[in-house]
C-alpha cells in the first residue's frame, strides 16, 4: 500500500510503498477515506513538541473508512462498513489506569509507549490495522462527505472534557483558548449539548469575529490584553451572570496566566476542567491559590482526550445535525496529483481554526503513483 511517511524529525512527509497491515486477533483493518492533518502537525513533524514518535512512522490521528479485514473475534462489523478509527487506544490489562497511546501520534509513559510500538502506524497510509474497540460505526450519510466528518476527530476532544466536567444544558461555559483549532471546536460541542452562554475569549479578533458569526448571542466574545485582573473582569462581564464551568484548551506556547485568568473566573461550586497544553514546554506553573480553591468548592480536574464512550455521544450529534457539519469550511482535499504536496498541506493547517482533511477515493492522497 502507499503511505506517507515520516522517516525523521525535520524531513518532509515521503510518500512511499509499505507493507499492508495483516488483521490480529481483536484487531479490524480499515481502508481509510478521510484522516485530518492537525493544525500544529508542523510542530510535531519537526520535532518542536518532542512528542514521542520513533522515525520511520505513518502518522495520522483516527480517520474515516470502510472495513477490509476483521479478526476471529469480531461479532458484529463486517467488511465494508464505514466506520470511525479512535485513535486513543487504551492497554487492555488494566481497568483503572490503562496505558495510552495516541496511534500514529503520540504516547504517554513507558507502558503507552509500548502499546506505540506494536500499534505503531496512523491514518496517512490505505489502510490501517485499529484496535476492534476503536471502530465505531458511522451513518450511510457520513461516506457522502468523508471530509466533513473527519472533523469528527477534532470534535471528540472536547466533547470529552465536557463531558468530565459535567456540562449541563443552559449553563454558562467558558472556553479558555476559544479561537483555537480544539477550543472552536468545543463553542461548536458546547452549544449543541444545550449551554445556554458560551464566553469565548481570545487575542484573535478575526477568530471571534467569525465564532459570533456563526453563533450568534450565545457566544460572548472577550479581546484578551493579557492583564489578568482587567482580562478577568471583562470575563466575568460578559458572562451577564456565574459562570458555571471553565475548559481550558490552551496551546503549550500559551503562558499559564492566560489559564489562570480563564479559571479564576468561575463562581463557587464551579468546575474547571484543564485540556491543553500549557507548561509542557516549560514555562510558569498555573499556581491556582489554593484558599480560593478551597474556599469557593472549586472542582479542578485534568482530563487528557476522552472515554470510549464518547466517541459514540458525539457521533450521534453530528448524526442527528445536533452538531452541524454543514458550515464546516474544508480547507484541503487532496486528489492523486497532489498527493506530493502533502508537506505543505501540514505546513499550512495550523492557519485556520480547524484541521485540513487528507481525503479522496481510497485514500487518494496516499495513492498517487
Amino acid at each position: 500500500m502507499r503511505a506517507a511517511v515520516l522517516t525523521q524529525f525535520g524531513a518532509p512527509l515521503t510518500v512511499r510503498e509499505v507493507p499492508d497491515p495483516e488483521v490480529g486477533g481483536g484487531e479490524v483493518v480499515v481502508e481509510v477515506l478521510a484522516a485530518c492533518v492537525a493544525p500544529y502537525a508542523a510542530e510535531v513533524f519537526s520535532g518542536e513538541r518532542n512528542y514521542p514518535l520513533v522515525p520511520p512512522v505513518v502518522p495520522g490521528v483516527g480517520g474515516l473508512g470502510r472495513v477490509v479485514h476483521v479478526g476471529p473475534d469480531t461479532t458484529r462489523l463486517r467488511p465494508g462498513d464505514l466506520v470511525w478509527c479512535d485513535s486513543t487506544v487504551r492497554s487492555r490489562d488494566d481497568a483503572l489506569t490503562p496505558d495510552i497511546t495516541l496511534q500514529g501520534w503520540s504516547s504517554r509513559g513507558e507502558g503507552g509507549a509500548r502499546v506505540a510500538r506494536y500499534l505503531h502506524d496512523g491514518s496517512f497510509a490505505e489502510l490501517m490495522r485499529v484496535p476492534t474497540e476503536n471502530v465505531f460505526p458511522l451513518p450511510a450519510a457520513a461516506g457522502d462527505a468523508p471530509a466533513r466528518w473527519a472533523a469528527l476527530g477534532v470534535h471528540v476532544i472536547p466533547y470529552g472534557g465536557l463531558l468530565a466536567g459535567g456540562l449541563a444544558a443552559g449553563e454558562t461555559l467558558l472556553v479558555s483558548g476559544a479561537t483555537g483549532n480544539l477550543g472552536s471546536s468545543a463553542v461548536a460541542v458546547a452549544l449543541a449539548m444545550g449551554a445556554g452562554r458560551v464566553v469565548a475569549p481570545g487575542r484573535n479578533q478575526a477568530a471571534l469575529d467569525l465564532l459570533t458569526d456563526r453563533f450568534g448571542p450565545l457566544v460572548r466574545p472577550v479581546p484578551l490584553t493579557g492583564e489578568e485582573a482587567g482580562d478577568r473582569a471583562a470575563l466575568s462581564a460578559a458572562a451577564d451572570g456565574p459562570i458555571d464551568m471553565v475548559i481550558d484548551l490552551l496551546p503549550p506556547s500559551a503562558p499559564s496566566s492566560a489559564a489562570r485568568t480563564a479559571a479564576m473566573t468561575v463562581r463557587e461550586y464551579g468546575r474547571v476542567v484543564l485540556m491543553g497544553g500549557v507548561g509542557m514546554l516549560g514555562g510558569d506553573d498555573l499556581a491556582l491559590p489554593y484558599p480560593w480553591i478551597m474556599r469557593n468548592s472549586i472542582t479542578v480536574r485534568g482530563q487528557w482526550m476522552y472515554p470510549r464512550t464518547a466517541n459514540v455521544g458525539i457521533i450521534r450529534l453530528l448524526a442527528s445535525c445536533t452538531l452541524d457539519l454543514a458550515t464546516e469550511r474544508v480547507r484541503s482535499r487532496l486528489t492523486p496529483p497532489a498527493v506530493r504536496r502533502l508537506p505543505s498541506v501540514t505546513a499550512r493547517a495550523d492557519t485556520g481554526t480547524h484541521p485540513a482533511p487528507v481525503t479522496g477515493d481510497r485514500s487518494a492522497a496516499v495513492r498517487a503513483r
